[in-house]
C-alpha cells in the first residue's frame, strides 16, 4: 500500500532539515524557518503514518539479509502509538521553536541547534521502530549522544556542563544494563532479532528471566527517570533550551516506557508476580517523591522536571498493575491497567510539553527561571497565562481535562484488585492507590504555587515588570497542545477504544466491548463522565453572574489601591512567596526533606543594633548524599589506586565539574575543588589534581 512509503519519507524529511540547517547556518532567520519547517512537515507525515498503522496493519522494512544482524524496522500498533505521541509533540514544539530560537540569534549557532533538533526527533522515531537489538542500540546511542549535545547547547555556563556530564554518565550506565539484557535473550535465541526474543525467553531459566527483567528495569528506568535513578533529570532538563526540554520530558523519556512494555509483555510475557510488585513499589515511590521534591523547587524548569519523575511513576503504576493481573491470569483486567498507563503516556506528553513551552515563554520574556522574581504576568502575558493554566489543571488531574481521565483510569485499575483472592497483593495495590491520591493532591498544591506566584499579584522584579507577550508562533504551538488537553479529557471513550486495539495483542484480551461511555469497566465501582462535567462547567459558570446582575442591577464602581495589611503601599515585597507557600508541606515531611537554613546578619556599627538579616533555606539531597556520593567516592578512590599502572591523569585537566570528596562528621561530602578551603590540599599546576586526605 502507498502509506508504506511514508516511513522513509519521515526519515528523509528530518535528514533534509538537518542538512539544510548546516548549509544555512550563517543565516539565522532563514535557517530557523527551513530547519523547523522541515520538522513540522516530517511530524505531519509521522502523524499520518502512525494512524494508518494503528487502524491498519503492521509494517516492516529490512535493510540487509544477514541472519544474525538484520538491520531493519518493524512498526506494529505499539510502535505506531509512540510514533504518534512523538509526532504530535514534535509538531507543536517545532511551530513554537520558530519564534523561540530568535532568542539565540547572534549569540549561538542556529544551524547547529537545527541539525541536532531534527536528528534528535528522528532518533526517537527510529528507537521505537527498530526490530533488532543491534539496530536498537545504535539508534539508542544516537539519541543519547544527540540529546547530550542539546543539553550542553549553552556550554559556556558551568552548571550546564555539569548537567550534561551527569546526564551522559547516567545514560551510559543504563545502556550497559540494556546490553546485558539483550545479550541474555540473544544467547538463547541465537539471533539479535526482536521477533525471536519471545520464544527464546520461554526457554530461559527463571533466574535468567529475572535477570533480564531487572536489567531492563534498571537500564530503561535510568532513561525514564524512576527513583532512585532520576538524579540526572532535574539537572539536564532545565539546562537544555526550553523547546528541547519539552521534547526530552514529553517524549524522550517515553521511549524507555516503550521498551519496558515491549520487554515485559512482548518478550517475557509478564507472567511473574514479583516483577509487577517490584515495579509497583518503584513507580509509587517515584510518583510520590517526584511531586514532593517539585513542591520545594522555585526554579520553574526544575519544578517541571521533578514532575516528570512523578508522572513516569503514574504511568508505571498502570503498567505494574497490568503485570500483576497478567501473572494472576486476569488478562482483561491487565488490559484495563495497560490502557490507563498508555493513556497517561500521551496525556503527559501533551500537558508536560505544554508546561515546558509555557516556562520557555516566561523565560523568553522575563529572562529568569526563579518563580520568586515573577508575579503579575497574567496582565503582561494573558495568552501564555491561559495556556499555562490549562497545562496546570491537566497535570493536577482536575476534571474535565486529560490528566484527570488517565489518573481516574489508573485508580479504577487499582480498585479492581478487590476482586483478587490474595490479601497481600490486594493491600499492596490499594496502598499504591493511596500514594497516587496523595500525589494528585500535592500536584494540585504545587501548581497553585507555580501559577499563582508566577502570574498573579504584582511583579516582584524588573524582569516581571518589563515582560511582554511572546511571538505568535510560540502561542500557536502552546494553543495546539491546550486544545489536545481538552479533547483528550472530554472524549476519553473514543481514545480508550483506540488504545484497546494496541494493548490487546500484548495481553491477549480486549475490553473495548465492556468499556462504558463514562470509562468504567461495568464493575459497579463507580464512574465519572467528563463529557457531562465539561457541559456543566459551561452551563453553571454563568449562573452566579446572571443572578448577581438580575438581583443587584447596575452598581457603581470606585477604583482604589489594594489594601496591604496596613502598609502605606502595596508592592511585590508584601506578597506571599513560593517559599512561604511550600513551608507547611516542608514541615509535614521534615524527615524526608531534612531542611536546613543559614541566617546572615549584618550590624550597624554595634553588636546590639541589627542593620539587616537574610536567610537561605535548602533541603538535603538524600539520594545524592547517601547513594551516589559514596559510589563516586569509591570510584575516585579506586582510580587513585589504579593511577600507578598508567602514565596519564585520571582527572580531567581543568574540568569545571571535578569534585573532591571530604570526610567529616556528617559523612562523605562532595565539594567543587574551588570551595575546598581547609585541610591538606596540593594542586598540581595545570591539572588541579588533589593529593592526600582532606578532613573537615
Amino acid at each position: 500500500m502507498t502509506y508504506t512509503y511514508l516511513f522513509p519519507g519521515i526519515i528523509l524529511t528530518y535528514l533534509i532539515g538537518a542538512v539544510l540547517s548546516v548549509i544555512l547556518h550563517k543565516k539565522d532567520k532563514l535557517c530557523t524557518y527551513v530547519s523547523f519547517s522541515s520538522s513540522i512537515i516530517a511530524s505531519v507525515i509521522g502523524l499520518i503514518f502512525s494512524l494508518t498503522v494503528i487502524f491498519g496493519n503492521n509494517i516492516s522494512f529490512e535493510l540487509t539479509g544477514l541472519e544474525l544482524v538484520a538491520f531493519g524496522f518493524f512498526i506494529d500498533k505499539l510502535s505506531a502509538f509512540f510514533i504518534l505521541v512523538i509526532s504530535i509533540t514534535a509538531f507543536a514544539v517545532s511551530v513554537y521553536s520558530l519564534g523561540y530560537v530568535s532568542e539565540y540569534f547572534g549569540k549561538k549557532s542556529i544551524g547547529y541547534l537545527g541539525f541536532l533538533y531534527n536528528i534528535f526527533i528522528l532518533s526517537m522515531i527510529l528507537v521505537v521502530s527498530a526490530d533488532n537489538a543491534f539496530m536498537f542500540l545504535i539508534v539508542w546511542e544516537l539519541m543519547s549522544v544527540v540529546s547530550y549535545l542539546l543539553v550542553i547547547y549553552e556550554h559556556e555556563k558551568p552548571e550546564v556542563r555539569k548537567a550534561g556530564f551527569l546526564y551522559i554518565v547516567m545514560t551510559h550506565i543504563g545502556t550497559g544494563f540494556i546490553i546485558l539484557s539483550f545479550l541474555i535473550l540473544a544467547s538463547a535465541s541465537g539471533s539479535f532479532n526482536f521477533a525471536t526474543f519471545h520464544a527464546a525467553a520461554l526457554t530461559l531459566s527463571p533466574f535468567l528471566r529475572d535477570m533480564v527483567f531487572l536489567f531492563t528495569l534498571i537500564g530503561f528506568g535510568t532513561k525514564a527517570g524512576i527513583v532512585p535513578l532520576h538524579v540526572w533529570l532535574p539537572y539536564a532538563h532545565p539546562a537544555a533550551p526550553s523547546n528541547v526540554s519539552a521534547l526530552m520530558s514529553g517524549v524522550m523519556i517515553k521511549t524507555a516506557i516503550y521498551m519496558i512494555i515491549r520487554v515485559s509483555f512482548d518478550f517475557l510475557g509478564a507472567g511473574v508476580m514479583w516483577w509487577g510488585m517490584a515495579l509497583l513499589i518503584v513507580a509509587s515511590a517515584s510518583a510520590l517523591l517526584g511531586v514532593m521534591y517539585a513542591l520545594m523547587e522555585h526554579d520553574m524548569k526544575r519544578l517541571l522536571a521533578y514532575h516528570s519523575v512523578e508522572n513516569i511513576g503514574i504511568i508505571l503504576i498502570g503498567v505494574a498493575v497490568a503485570m500483576i493481573f497478567m501473572s494472576l491470569g486476569h488478562p482483561e483486567l491487565a488490559a484495563f491497567g495497560l490502557i490507563a498507563g498508555l493513556y497517561h503516556t500521551i496525556n503527559h506528553a501533551v500537558f508536560k510539553s505544554l508546561l515546558f513551552m509555557g516556562a520557555g515563554a516566561i523565560i523568553y520574556s522575563t529572562h529568569t527561571k526563579n518563580i520568586e522574581e515573577m508575579g503579575g504576568l497574567i496582565k503582561k502575558m494573558p495568552w501564555t497565562a491561559l495556556f499555562f493554566l490549562i497545562g496546570s489543571i491537566s497535570i493536577s488531574a482536575l476534571p474535565p481535562f486529560n490528566g484527570f481521565v488517565s489518573e481516574w483510569l489508573t485508580f479504577q485499575a487499582q480498585l479492581l484488585s478487590i476482586n483478587l483472592p490474595d490479601n497481600i497483593t490486594k493491600i499492596a495495590i490499594l496502598s499504591s492507590g493511596a500514594a497516587l491520591a496523595l500525589t494528585s493532591a500535592l500536584a494540585a498544591a504545587c501548581f497553585v504555587k507555580a501559577f499563582g506566584i508566577s502570574f498573579l499579584a504584582l511583579p516582584r522584579s524588573e524582569h516581571a515588570r518589563n515582560a511582554k507577550e511572546v511571538p505568535k508562533s510560540m502561542l500557536f504551538g502552546m494553543g495546539v497542545l491546550s486544545l489536545l488537553c481538552i479533547a483528550l479529557g472530554v472524549l476519553p471513550f473514543y481514545f480508550a477504544g483506540i488504545l484497546d486495539g494496541i494493548t490487546s495483542p500484548l495481553v491477549g484480551a480486549s475490553v473495548a466491548s465492556k468499556l462504558t461511555f463514562d470509562l468504567s469497566l461495568a464493575t459497579g465501582i463507580g464512574s465519572v463522565s467528563t463529557v457531562w462535567l465539561f457541559l456543566l462547567l459551561f452551563i453553571l459558570l454563568p449562573v452566579p453572574v446572571i443572578i448577581a446582575l438580575s438581583a443587584g442591577g447596575k452598581t457603581g464602581s470606585r477604583t482604589y489601591e489594594t489594601w496591604g495589611c496596613g502598609q502605606p503601599a502595596t508592592t511585590g515585597r508584601n506578597e506571599y512567596t513560593a517559599t512561604a507557600f511550600s513551608k507547611p508541606i516542608r514541615m509535614w515531611f521534615v524527615n524526608i526533606f531534612r531542611p536546613h537554613r543559614e541566617i546572615h546578619t549584618t550590624y550597624a556599627g554595634s553588636p546590639y543594633f541589627k542593620d539587616s538579616f537574610s536567610f537561605e533555606s535548602d533541603i538535603e539531597p538524600i539520594f545524592e548524599k547517601y547513594l551516589y556520593s559514596p559510589v563516586a567516592w569509591l570510584a575516585f578512590a579506586v582510580s587513585r589506586r589504579l593511577r600507578v599502572i598508567q602514565t596519564g591523569s585520571t582527572v580531567y585537566p581543568g574540568h569545571p565539574c571535578y569534585f573532591t570528596h571530604i570526610r567529616g562528621k556528617r559523612g562523605v561530602r562532595i565539594l567543587p575543588v574551588e570551595t575546598v578551603k581547609m585541610g591538606r590540599l596540593y594542586v598540581e599546576a595545570g591539572c588541579r589534581r588533589l593529593w592526600g586526605q582532606n578532613r573537615l
